[in-house]
């Protein structure tokens, strides 16, 4: 039935209609009359930030834990210009996100009025799709079409531009299934002839591996649960990127842990000399892959992915297979099953063994310490108090965020987030906190470094007064950790505006926020300093004072190949196997 309602009403009838339960917001003129709505009504939960770049990073957390859009309201002009990192973060992490920005009145636009910005023609570039509604009566259906088009196929974030009068004005409301989005359906069901010719491969293979990402957990829980059917009943090994950690267990016993720049010694080596990779939903982005022209050059590579633009985008490959994870494993099960569950195991047995020989590097090995907190020992100590709990782990940008990929274990998908693509300081506190909104009774630990969080700290305020018991656990070296490594490494020594100064005390400043402050500097009383942070029931932030000048290893310095991985101080003896040389 078709109701006639304001714009301002359609927008929270639409949001309700969507089963939304939360929206991560800042108020402004432009939006006001939403907000009235929002006040007369129970069922839509407002959490108020305090900064729209946190509100859209917020949005982003609940979104990748829960696999449900995050939504986000904010005001025009800075209001929106102020969401722009946050949306190009989710596009790049394929993040579904309905972002509602107020705008100024129709007849004002163009004329520079207060607070107008072309929201629009900003956001073109940073969002899935956008619109500017003129029209109340359009405007039911297009918040409609944004859920559908931010949830289907690869996700990413959309935005709805509202002009003030659109937004008082009276129109017919149309609800979600009289919503036009049949000009959008993209393919699902891979190609089946495409799925027996990966099977007939997978037969044969005497090196394979599957190299999983992002898309994998994107795709829904049952393709994780499909992936690890087929990897475990094939034998083959799995690596992930950085966003595909969780997609398959960390225990698991193909599991080969972190590719890429930062990723493990036999992973990286695995993926440089097998001769079947098998990427379901990763993009070969530049961090994976190093010197492209030395990328894998030994293997036949078939690609699964729901988005056509991704595949062959940068590196060709042998077997493209267009649609849903979920979808393409569940054929591809059948057929492999079907025909007599057949791998190499003669190939496969010898691929071990020397994936057994690389693991023997202990490429993660570091130089302990009784004087001081080294930041894998912190995290090595975390992974240990924390395994078993209903758990999620949000980071911010740096150092820390590897060594946290390297160091945890994640058993399960939608407990892992963190900012891949665009690599966003600042985003791991709201991100948190938005996890949090979603699983009240979880714990959430924030892993930072002391610079990122400073750019978003302002949101404490947020966890305070939503009462979401975040836990920022700051490794602190006061430096830009990973500007520095660079710098160390690929610059001479040269530190050009890597130190941090005038940081704040961490302790008081959580005494100034309300929450509570823990630092410890002695890996002696880490445990029951974390133990701490655990058992208090409210926000903390832990100042985990750690090595000043560590480095993250492995490392694959920009532009190099796999087999040419710088690997630290504890893991240089020998030859790296795969034809290269270690580099120190």
């Amino acid at each position: 039935m078709q109701r006639q309602m304001t714009g301002a009403r359609m927008v929270v009838q639409a949001l309700k209609d969507q089963g939304v339960e939360v929206v991560f917001g800042y108020p402004g003129g432009a939006v006001l009359p939403i907000y009235d709505e929002i006040f007369q009504q129970n069922d839509i939960r407002h959490i108020l930030v305090r900064h729209e770049q946190g509100a859209v990073h917020m949005a982003e957390g609940y979104a990748r834990s829960t696999g449900k859009p995050g939504v986000v309201l904010v005001t025009s002009g800075p209001g929106a210009t102020n969401a722009v990192t946050g949306l190009t973060d989710a596009l790049m992490d394929s993040i579904p996100l309905v972002v509602l920005t107020g705008q100024v009145p129709t007849f004002m636009i163009g004329t520079d009025g207060f607070q107008e910005a072309d929201t629009v023609g900003i956001t073109r570039p940073c969002t899935k799709h956008n619109w500017l509604v003129k029209d109340t009566d359009k405007l039911a259906e297009t918040l409609h079409q944004a859920f559908h088009i931010a949830m289907a196929g690869r996700p990413g974030p959309v935005l709805i531009d509202i002009p003030k009068d659109v937004q008082f004005a009276t129109g017919t409301y149309a609800g979600p299934k009289q919503a036009r989005v049949s000009h959008y359906q993209p393919k699902v069901k891979g190609d089946i002839d495409a799925i027996t010719k990966l099977v007939e491969l997978i037969e044969q293979a005497e090196r394979p591996v599957f190299y999983t990402g992002g898309g994998v957990i994107n795709s829904g829980p049952g393709a994780s649960q499909l992936l690890r059917e087929l990897a475990d009943g094939t034998g083959f090994p799995v690596t992930s990127t950085l966003m595909g950690l969780g997609a398959y267990p960390a225990s698991g016993k193909g599991w080969l842990g972190m590719l890429g720049m930062h990723g493990l010694y036999e992973a990286n080596l695995a993926m440089h000399g097998c001769d079947l990779m098998i990427n379901l939903g990763a993009r070969f982005d530049d961090r994976i892959t190093g010197r492209i022209a030395d990328f894998s050059p030994r293997s036949i590579k078939a690609h699964v992915d729901i988005d056509p633009s991704s595949i062959n985008k940068v590196v060709r490959v042998d077997l493209p297979i267009v649609g849903d994870i979920g979808h393409v494993l569940e054929d591809l099960l059948k057929v492999w099953k079907a025909r007599g569950r057949k791998v190499n195991k003669d190939g496969l047995a010898k691929w071990w063994g020397q994936i057994e020989q690389w693991k023997l590097k202990k490429c993660l090995a570091y130089k302990g310490s009784t004087t001081t907190i080294k930041p894998q020992f912190a995290l090595e100590r975390l992974e240990a108090l924390t395994k078993g709990q209903d758990r999620y782990i949000t980071t911010e940008v740096g150092q820390h965020q590897m060594w946290a990929a390297q160091y945890l274990g994640f058993e399960a998908p939608n407990r892992w987030m963190t900012s891949g693509g665009l690599g966003t300081m600042g985003y791991g506190l709201p991100a948190s906190i938005g996890v949090q909104i979603a699983h009240p009774d979880a714990l959430v630990v924030n892993v930072a470094g002391e610079a990122s969080w400073l750019m978003n700290m302002q949101e404490m305020g947020t966890a305070v007064q939503f009462r979401a018991p975040v836990k920022q656990f700051i490794l602190n070296n006061e430096r830009l950790g990973m500007v520095r490594q660079w710098q160390q490494l690929l610059h001479g020594e040269r530190y050009s505006q890597s130190w941090s100064e005038s940081l704040p005390d961490f302790v008081k400043l959580a005494d100034a926020f309300g929450c509570k402050g823990i630092r410890c500097s002695d890996p002696a009383l880490l445990d029951d300093a974390i133990l701490e942070m655990l058992a208090y029931d409210g926000p903390v932030i832990f100042d985990c004072m750690v090595e000043k000048h560590e480095n993250c290893y492995p490392m694959i310095p920009s532009g190099k190949a796999h087999n040419e991985m710088l690997m630290g101080d504890a893991g240089v003896e020998g030859a790296i196997q795969a034809g290269g040389a270690v580099l120190v």
